[in-house]
Protein backbone atom coordinates (compact mmCIF):
# COMPACT_ATOMS: atom_id res chain seq x y z
CA UNK A 1 0.00 0.00 0.00
CA UNK A 2 1.53 3.35 -1.04
CA UNK A 3 2.35 6.03 1.46
CA UNK A 4 -0.03 8.96 1.52
CA UNK A 5 0.58 12.71 1.59
CA UNK A 6 -1.70 15.72 2.00
CA UNK A 7 -1.05 19.41 1.40
CA UNK A 8 -2.76 22.49 2.83
CA UNK A 9 -2.09 25.82 1.14
CA UNK A 10 -2.46 29.30 2.56
CA UNK A 11 -1.95 32.58 0.75
CA UNK A 12 -1.27 33.65 -2.80
CA UNK A 13 -1.41 32.13 -6.28
CA UNK A 14 2.33 31.45 -6.12
CA UNK A 15 1.83 29.28 -3.04
CA UNK A 16 -1.03 27.46 -4.78
CA UNK A 17 1.17 26.86 -7.81
CA UNK A 18 4.05 25.59 -5.67
CA UNK A 19 1.77 23.31 -3.64
CA UNK A 20 0.51 21.71 -6.84
CA UNK A 21 4.14 21.22 -7.92
CA UNK A 22 5.02 19.69 -4.53
CA UNK A 23 2.07 17.32 -4.97
CA UNK A 24 3.54 16.21 -8.29
CA UNK A 25 6.92 15.58 -6.59
CA UNK A 26 5.24 13.31 -4.03
CA UNK A 27 3.36 11.45 -6.78
CA UNK A 28 6.61 10.93 -8.70
CA UNK A 29 8.08 9.43 -5.52
CA UNK A 30 5.22 6.92 -5.30
CA UNK A 31 2.96 8.66 -2.80
CA UNK A 32 -0.81 8.80 -3.10
CA UNK A 33 -2.15 12.32 -2.57
CA UNK A 34 -5.19 12.52 -0.27
CA UNK A 35 -7.39 15.30 1.06
CA UNK A 36 -5.95 17.21 4.01
CA UNK A 37 -8.92 16.17 6.17
CA UNK A 38 -8.00 12.51 5.70
CA UNK A 39 -5.39 10.58 7.64
CA UNK A 40 -2.03 10.76 5.87
CA UNK A 41 1.55 9.62 6.42
CA UNK A 42 2.87 13.08 5.52
CA UNK A 43 1.25 16.48 5.93
CA UNK A 44 2.70 19.53 4.19
CA UNK A 45 1.48 22.96 5.27
CA UNK A 46 2.48 25.68 2.78
CA UNK A 47 2.27 28.82 4.89
CA UNK A 48 1.65 32.54 4.39
CA UNK A 49 2.97 35.46 6.42
CA UNK A 50 1.61 38.51 4.58
CA UNK A 51 -0.59 39.34 7.60
CA UNK A 52 -0.81 38.18 11.21
CA UNK A 53 -3.93 36.25 10.17
CA UNK A 54 -1.78 34.20 7.79
CA UNK A 55 0.57 33.31 10.65
CA UNK A 56 -2.34 32.35 12.91
CA UNK A 57 -4.08 30.22 10.29
CA UNK A 58 -0.78 28.48 9.52
CA UNK A 59 -0.38 27.51 13.19
CA UNK A 60 -3.99 26.27 13.32
CA UNK A 61 -3.47 23.96 10.33
CA UNK A 62 -0.22 22.58 11.77
CA UNK A 63 -2.04 21.66 14.99
CA UNK A 64 -4.92 20.13 13.03
CA UNK A 65 -2.52 17.86 11.14
CA UNK A 66 -0.90 16.74 14.39
CA UNK A 67 -4.32 15.81 15.82
CA UNK A 68 -5.33 13.86 12.72
CA UNK A 69 -2.32 11.55 12.85
CA UNK A 70 0.19 11.85 15.66
CA UNK A 71 2.53 9.45 13.80
CA UNK A 72 2.59 11.49 10.58
CA UNK A 73 5.57 13.50 9.37
CA UNK A 74 4.55 17.16 9.46
CA UNK A 75 6.53 19.39 7.10
CA UNK A 76 6.02 23.15 7.11
CA UNK A 77 7.16 25.31 4.21
CA UNK A 78 6.31 28.71 2.72
CA UNK A 79 6.85 32.28 3.83
CA UNK A 80 6.03 31.87 7.54
CA UNK A 81 8.47 28.94 7.67
CA UNK A 82 11.16 31.08 6.03
CA UNK A 83 10.80 34.16 8.22
CA UNK A 84 10.14 32.42 11.57
CA UNK A 85 11.64 28.91 11.40
CA UNK A 86 12.43 28.72 15.11
CA UNK A 87 8.89 29.73 16.05
CA UNK A 88 7.45 27.12 13.67
CA UNK A 89 9.74 24.39 14.96
CA UNK A 90 8.48 24.99 18.51
CA UNK A 91 4.88 24.15 17.52
CA UNK A 92 4.10 20.65 18.87
CA UNK A 93 4.10 18.05 16.10
CA UNK A 94 6.31 19.88 13.60
CA UNK A 95 9.05 17.59 12.28
CA UNK A 96 10.50 19.50 9.35
CA UNK A 97 10.73 23.20 8.45
CA UNK A 98 11.64 23.91 4.82
CA UNK A 99 12.39 27.40 3.53
CA UNK A 100 11.12 29.00 0.34
CA UNK A 101 14.10 27.96 -1.76
CA UNK A 102 14.29 24.21 -1.03
CA UNK A 103 10.82 23.07 -2.06
CA UNK A 104 12.25 20.96 -4.89
CA UNK A 105 13.95 18.80 -2.23
CA UNK A 106 11.00 18.48 0.13
CA UNK A 107 10.32 14.79 -0.58
CA UNK A 108 13.99 13.90 0.01
CA UNK A 109 13.96 15.93 3.24
CA UNK A 110 10.77 14.19 4.43
CA UNK A 111 12.23 10.75 3.75
CA UNK A 112 15.57 11.66 5.35
CA UNK A 113 13.71 12.80 8.47
CA UNK A 114 11.71 9.55 8.59
CA UNK A 115 15.01 7.63 8.82
CA UNK A 116 16.51 9.90 11.46
CA UNK A 117 15.47 11.38 14.77
CA UNK A 118 14.43 14.82 15.96
CA UNK A 119 12.96 17.86 14.18
CA UNK A 120 14.87 19.29 11.21
CA UNK A 121 15.23 22.93 10.20
CA UNK A 122 16.14 23.16 6.49
CA UNK A 123 16.01 26.94 6.12
CA UNK A 124 18.89 28.86 4.53
CA UNK A 125 19.44 32.60 4.21
CA UNK A 126 17.08 33.48 1.37
CA UNK A 127 19.10 36.60 0.55
CA UNK A 128 21.89 34.31 -0.68
CA UNK A 129 19.64 32.88 -3.40
CA UNK A 130 20.63 34.00 -6.87
CA UNK A 131 19.09 31.42 -9.20
CA UNK A 132 15.53 30.33 -9.95
CA UNK A 133 14.56 26.99 -8.37
CA UNK A 134 12.89 24.78 -10.96
CA UNK A 135 9.81 22.85 -9.86
CA UNK A 136 7.58 20.59 -11.96
CA UNK A 137 4.94 22.60 -13.82
CA UNK A 138 1.76 21.27 -12.19
CA UNK A 139 -0.83 19.70 -14.48
CA UNK A 140 -4.29 19.86 -12.89
CA UNK A 141 -6.62 17.63 -14.86
CA UNK A 142 -10.04 18.95 -15.84
CA UNK A 143 -9.00 22.58 -15.69
CA UNK A 144 -9.03 25.04 -18.58
CA UNK A 145 -6.74 27.60 -16.95
CA UNK A 146 -3.13 26.91 -15.93
CA UNK A 147 -0.77 29.01 -13.84
CA UNK A 148 2.84 29.36 -14.95
CA UNK A 149 5.42 30.78 -12.56
CA UNK A 150 8.05 32.89 -14.31
CA UNK A 151 10.07 34.43 -11.48
CA UNK A 152 10.75 34.46 -7.76
CA UNK A 153 11.60 37.17 -5.25
CA UNK A 154 11.27 40.94 -4.93
CA UNK A 155 13.79 43.79 -4.59
CA UNK A 156 11.31 46.55 -3.73
CA UNK A 157 11.27 46.43 0.10
CA UNK A 158 8.08 48.45 0.55
CA UNK A 159 7.90 49.63 4.17
CA UNK A 160 4.97 47.36 5.11
CA UNK A 161 5.96 44.18 3.28
CA UNK A 162 7.62 41.06 4.68
CA UNK A 163 7.75 39.26 1.31
CA UNK A 164 11.29 40.30 0.21
CA UNK A 165 12.55 38.83 3.50
CA UNK A 166 10.55 35.65 2.89
CA UNK A 167 11.23 35.19 -0.82
CA UNK A 168 14.62 36.83 -1.37
CA UNK A 169 15.90 38.79 -4.37
CA UNK A 170 14.50 38.65 -7.90
CA UNK A 171 15.37 35.43 -9.76
CA UNK A 172 13.87 35.05 -13.23
CA UNK A 173 13.17 31.73 -14.87
CA UNK A 174 15.09 31.20 -18.10
CA UNK A 175 12.89 32.24 -21.05
CA UNK A 176 13.50 28.97 -22.90
CA UNK A 177 12.20 27.06 -19.86
CA UNK A 178 9.12 29.30 -19.63
CA UNK A 179 8.36 28.81 -23.33
CA UNK A 180 8.88 25.03 -23.09
CA UNK A 181 6.54 24.78 -20.08
CA UNK A 182 3.92 26.91 -21.81
CA UNK A 183 4.07 24.66 -24.88
CA UNK A 184 3.62 21.58 -22.65
CA UNK A 185 0.58 23.16 -20.99
CA UNK A 186 -0.96 23.93 -24.39
CA UNK A 187 -0.31 20.33 -25.49
CA UNK A 188 -2.04 19.15 -22.28
CA UNK A 189 -5.16 21.00 -23.45
CA UNK A 190 -5.05 24.19 -21.40
CA UNK A 191 -6.58 27.13 -23.23
CA UNK A 192 -5.53 29.93 -20.88
CA UNK A 193 -2.18 30.46 -19.17
CA UNK A 194 -1.82 32.89 -16.26
CA UNK A 195 1.68 34.22 -15.61
CA UNK A 196 2.45 34.33 -11.92
CA UNK A 197 5.34 35.12 -9.61
CA UNK A 198 6.19 37.27 -6.62
CA UNK A 199 7.01 40.34 -8.75
CA UNK A 200 6.45 39.44 -12.41
CA UNK A 201 7.09 42.99 -13.62
CA UNK A 202 10.72 42.50 -12.54
CA UNK A 203 11.12 39.57 -14.94
CA UNK A 204 14.54 39.69 -16.61
CA UNK A 205 16.05 42.32 -14.33
CA UNK A 206 18.62 39.78 -13.14
CA UNK A 207 19.64 38.77 -16.68
CA UNK A 208 22.72 40.17 -18.42
CA UNK A 209 20.68 40.64 -21.61
CA UNK A 210 18.76 43.87 -20.99
CA UNK A 211 16.48 43.15 -23.95
CA UNK A 212 14.73 40.35 -22.03
CA UNK A 213 11.93 41.73 -19.88
CA UNK A 214 8.26 40.98 -19.27
CA UNK A 215 7.12 42.66 -22.50
CA UNK A 216 9.67 40.62 -24.47
CA UNK A 217 8.48 37.40 -22.84
CA UNK A 218 4.72 37.91 -23.19
CA UNK A 219 5.10 38.91 -26.84
CA UNK A 220 6.74 35.53 -27.52
CA UNK A 221 4.33 33.54 -25.37
CA UNK A 222 1.35 35.11 -27.13
CA UNK A 223 2.63 33.77 -30.45
CA UNK A 224 2.74 30.13 -29.33
CA UNK A 225 0.39 28.03 -31.53
CA UNK A 226 -2.79 26.95 -29.78
CA UNK A 227 -2.72 29.44 -26.90
CA UNK A 228 -6.18 31.01 -26.80
CA UNK A 229 -5.46 33.30 -23.86
CA UNK A 230 -2.52 34.69 -21.93
CA UNK A 231 -3.34 36.47 -18.67
CA UNK A 232 -0.88 38.52 -16.64
CA UNK A 233 -0.68 38.46 -12.86
CA UNK A 234 -0.16 41.50 -10.65
CA UNK A 235 2.29 44.08 -12.05
CA UNK A 236 3.73 47.06 -10.17
CA UNK A 237 3.05 50.49 -11.76
CA UNK A 238 6.74 51.30 -12.27
CA UNK A 239 7.20 48.05 -14.23
CA UNK A 240 4.57 48.83 -16.88
CA UNK A 241 6.32 50.41 -19.85
CA UNK A 242 5.18 51.35 -23.34
CA UNK A 243 6.44 48.04 -24.73
CA UNK A 244 4.26 46.04 -22.33
CA UNK A 245 1.19 48.17 -23.08
CA UNK A 246 1.87 47.68 -26.80
CA UNK A 247 2.24 43.90 -26.34
CA UNK A 248 -1.15 43.67 -24.61
CA UNK A 249 -2.81 45.97 -27.15
CA UNK A 250 -1.40 44.25 -30.24
CA UNK A 251 -1.86 40.58 -29.30
CA UNK A 252 -5.58 39.67 -29.32
CA UNK A 253 -5.00 36.60 -27.12
CA UNK A 254 -3.47 38.63 -24.26
CA UNK A 255 -6.30 39.37 -21.83
CA UNK A 256 -7.42 42.98 -21.44
CA UNK A 257 -7.01 42.76 -17.69
CA UNK A 258 -4.18 44.35 -15.72
CA UNK A 259 -3.91 44.13 -11.94
CA UNK A 260 -1.90 47.17 -10.82
CA UNK A 261 -1.45 47.65 -7.04
CA UNK A 262 -2.21 51.24 -5.98
CA UNK A 263 -1.91 50.65 -2.18
CA UNK A 264 -2.85 54.28 -1.37
CA UNK A 265 -4.37 57.23 -3.19
CA UNK A 266 -2.38 59.79 -1.20
CA UNK A 267 1.14 60.96 -2.10
CA UNK A 268 2.35 61.33 1.49
CA UNK A 269 1.19 57.83 2.41
CA UNK A 270 2.79 56.40 -0.75
CA UNK A 271 6.11 58.04 0.18
CA UNK A 272 5.85 56.63 3.71
CA UNK A 273 5.13 53.20 2.22
CA UNK A 274 8.28 53.52 0.05
CA UNK A 275 6.31 53.10 -3.14
CA UNK A 276 8.04 54.29 -6.31
CA UNK A 277 5.41 56.59 -7.80
CA UNK A 278 3.01 59.38 -6.96
CA UNK A 279 -0.67 59.72 -7.83
CA UNK A 280 -0.05 61.93 -10.87
CA UNK A 281 2.29 59.29 -12.31
CA UNK A 282 -0.18 56.49 -11.54
CA UNK A 283 -3.07 58.32 -13.19
CA UNK A 284 -0.95 59.19 -16.22
CA UNK A 285 -0.11 55.49 -16.58
CA UNK A 286 -3.71 54.31 -16.36
CA UNK A 287 -4.86 56.99 -18.81
CA UNK A 288 -2.26 55.70 -21.30
CA UNK A 289 -3.54 52.16 -20.76
CA UNK A 290 -7.19 53.16 -21.19
CA UNK A 291 -6.30 54.96 -24.43
CA UNK A 292 -4.23 52.09 -25.85
CA UNK A 293 -6.48 49.17 -24.79
CA UNK A 294 -10.21 49.93 -25.19
CA UNK A 295 -12.41 48.05 -22.72
CA UNK A 296 -9.50 47.06 -20.47
CA UNK A 297 -10.28 46.06 -16.87
CA UNK A 298 -7.92 47.56 -14.31
CA UNK A 299 -8.02 45.98 -10.86
CA UNK A 300 -5.96 46.87 -7.81
CA UNK A 301 -4.90 46.35 -4.20
CA UNK A 302 -5.34 49.06 -1.55
CA UNK A 303 -4.12 49.08 2.06
CA UNK A 304 -6.16 51.03 4.62
CA UNK A 305 -4.94 52.14 8.03
CA UNK A 306 -1.24 52.41 7.18
CA UNK A 307 0.62 54.04 10.11
CA UNK A 308 -0.10 57.77 10.24
CA UNK A 309 -2.91 57.64 7.65
CA UNK A 310 -5.32 60.49 8.46
CA UNK A 311 -8.99 60.74 7.54
CA UNK A 312 -8.04 63.35 4.94
CA UNK A 313 -5.48 61.04 3.38
CA UNK A 314 -8.01 58.22 3.32
CA UNK A 315 -10.46 60.58 1.58
CA UNK A 316 -7.76 61.16 -1.06
CA UNK A 317 -7.61 57.40 -1.57
CA UNK A 318 -11.39 57.19 -2.04
CA UNK A 319 -11.25 60.02 -4.59
CA UNK A 320 -8.30 58.49 -6.47
CA UNK A 321 -9.95 55.08 -6.66
CA UNK A 322 -13.16 56.62 -8.01
CA UNK A 323 -11.32 58.76 -10.58
CA UNK A 324 -9.33 55.80 -11.90
CA UNK A 325 -12.52 53.72 -12.16
CA UNK A 326 -11.12 50.32 -11.24
CA UNK A 327 -13.15 47.28 -12.28
CA UNK A 328 -12.48 45.63 -8.92
CA UNK A 329 -10.62 46.23 -5.63
CA UNK A 330 -8.83 44.01 -3.15
CA UNK A 331 -8.88 45.87 0.18
CA UNK A 332 -6.43 45.01 2.96
CA UNK A 333 -6.31 46.33 6.51
CA UNK A 334 -2.70 47.17 7.36
CA UNK A 335 -1.10 44.42 9.45
CA UNK A 336 2.25 45.14 11.17
CA UNK A 337 4.93 42.59 10.26
CA UNK A 338 7.85 42.25 12.65
CA UNK A 339 11.11 43.39 11.06
CA UNK A 340 9.53 45.76 8.53
CA UNK A 341 10.04 49.55 8.84
CA UNK A 342 6.30 50.24 9.05
CA UNK A 343 5.89 48.08 12.14
CA UNK A 344 8.08 50.52 14.09
CA UNK A 345 6.43 53.68 12.77
CA UNK A 346 4.55 55.98 15.17
CA UNK A 347 0.82 56.74 14.90
CA UNK A 348 -0.39 53.19 14.34
CA UNK A 349 -4.05 53.31 13.30
CA UNK A 350 -6.56 51.66 15.66
CA UNK A 351 -8.29 48.43 14.59
CA UNK A 352 -11.78 49.98 14.63
CA UNK A 353 -10.66 52.82 12.31
CA UNK A 354 -9.09 50.28 9.94
CA UNK A 355 -12.32 48.28 9.96
CA UNK A 356 -14.46 51.35 9.26
CA UNK A 357 -12.23 52.54 6.41
CA UNK A 358 -12.11 49.04 4.96
CA UNK A 359 -15.92 48.89 4.84
CA UNK A 360 -16.16 52.27 3.11
CA UNK A 361 -13.58 51.34 0.49
CA UNK A 362 -15.17 47.93 -0.13
CA UNK A 363 -18.53 49.67 -0.67
CA UNK A 364 -16.91 51.95 -3.26
CA UNK A 365 -15.26 48.93 -4.88
CA UNK A 366 -18.62 47.15 -5.14
CA UNK A 367 -20.12 50.24 -6.78
CA UNK A 368 -17.29 50.46 -9.31
CA UNK A 369 -17.47 46.71 -10.05
CA UNK A 370 -21.20 47.03 -10.72
CA UNK A 371 -20.56 50.02 -12.98
CA UNK A 372 -17.97 48.08 -14.98
CA UNK A 373 -20.27 45.05 -15.25
CA UNK A 374 -23.16 47.23 -16.47
CA UNK A 375 -21.00 48.45 -19.35
CA UNK A 376 -21.09 44.87 -20.69
CA UNK A 377 -24.91 44.69 -20.93
CA UNK A 378 -25.97 44.17 -24.53
CA UNK A 379 -22.41 43.36 -25.60
CA UNK A 380 -21.22 40.20 -27.35
CA UNK A 381 -18.21 38.94 -25.37
CA UNK A 382 -15.78 36.08 -25.82
CA UNK A 383 -16.02 33.68 -22.88
CA UNK A 384 -13.88 30.65 -22.08
CA UNK A 385 -16.25 27.78 -21.18
CA UNK A 386 -14.87 26.42 -17.90
CA UNK A 387 -17.28 24.30 -15.83
CA UNK A 388 -20.93 23.64 -14.94
CA UNK A 389 -22.43 26.36 -12.77
CA UNK A 390 -23.09 25.04 -9.24
CA UNK A 391 -23.49 21.48 -10.51
CA UNK A 392 -26.20 22.33 -13.06
CA UNK A 393 -25.13 20.62 -16.31
CA UNK A 394 -27.49 22.85 -18.31
CA UNK A 395 -25.72 26.03 -17.20
CA UNK A 396 -22.00 26.64 -17.60
CA UNK A 397 -19.77 29.41 -16.37
CA UNK A 398 -16.63 31.00 -17.69
CA UNK A 399 -14.71 34.24 -17.74
CA UNK A 400 -14.31 37.05 -20.20
CA UNK A 401 -10.81 38.28 -20.95
CA UNK A 402 -11.53 41.12 -18.48
CA UNK A 403 -12.13 38.43 -15.83
CA UNK A 404 -15.87 38.85 -15.45
CA UNK A 405 -17.70 35.62 -14.64
CA UNK A 406 -20.51 34.79 -17.07
CA UNK A 407 -23.29 32.17 -16.71
CA UNK A 408 -24.95 30.80 -19.86
CA UNK A 409 -26.70 27.67 -21.19
CA UNK A 410 -24.17 25.33 -22.83
CA UNK A 411 -23.23 21.69 -23.40
CA UNK A 412 -20.30 19.72 -22.01
CA UNK A 413 -18.71 19.43 -25.47
CA UNK A 414 -18.05 23.19 -25.42
CA UNK A 415 -15.88 23.03 -22.30
CA UNK A 416 -12.48 24.57 -22.98
CA UNK A 417 -13.65 26.48 -26.03
CA UNK A 418 -14.02 30.20 -26.59
CA UNK A 419 -17.61 31.13 -27.39
CA UNK A 420 -19.35 34.44 -28.02
CA UNK A 421 -22.00 35.22 -25.43
CA UNK A 422 -24.57 38.01 -25.65
CA UNK A 423 -24.87 39.60 -22.20
CA UNK A 424 -28.53 39.97 -21.18
CA UNK A 425 -28.42 40.76 -17.46
CA UNK A 426 -26.43 41.06 -14.26
CA UNK A 427 -27.12 38.05 -12.04
CA UNK A 428 -25.83 38.65 -8.51
CA UNK A 429 -22.06 38.93 -8.89
CA UNK A 430 -22.13 37.46 -12.38
CA UNK A 431 -23.21 38.34 -15.88
CA UNK A 432 -25.83 36.17 -17.53
CA UNK A 433 -26.21 35.62 -21.26
CA UNK A 434 -26.60 33.22 -24.18
CA UNK A 435 -24.26 31.84 -26.81
CA UNK A 436 -24.70 33.43 -30.22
Amino acid sequence: MPKTAAIYTLGCKVNQYESAAIGDLFRQAGYEMVDFEQQADVYVINTCTVTHLGDRKSRQMIRRAAKQNAQAVIAVTGCYAQTSPGEVLEIPGVDLVVGTKDKANIVKLVEAFAKGKGPVKAVDDIMDSHSYEELPVPIEQGKTRAFLKIQEGCNSFCAYCIIPYARGPVRSRLPENVLTSATQLIEQGFKEIVLTGIHIGAYGQDFADEQIDLAWLVDRLAKLPGLLRLRLGSIEPHDINDALIKAVASNPNICRHLHIPLQSGDDEVLASMRRRYNIAQFESLVNNIYQAIPGVALTTDVIVGFPGETEGQFQNTLQTVERVGFASLHVFKYSPRKGTPAAAMPDQVSPHVKEERSKRLIELGDKLANKFARKQLGQDLEVLVEQPHEGDNRLFEGHTDTYLKVIFPAEEKLRGQLVRVHIDEIFGQYLKGRII
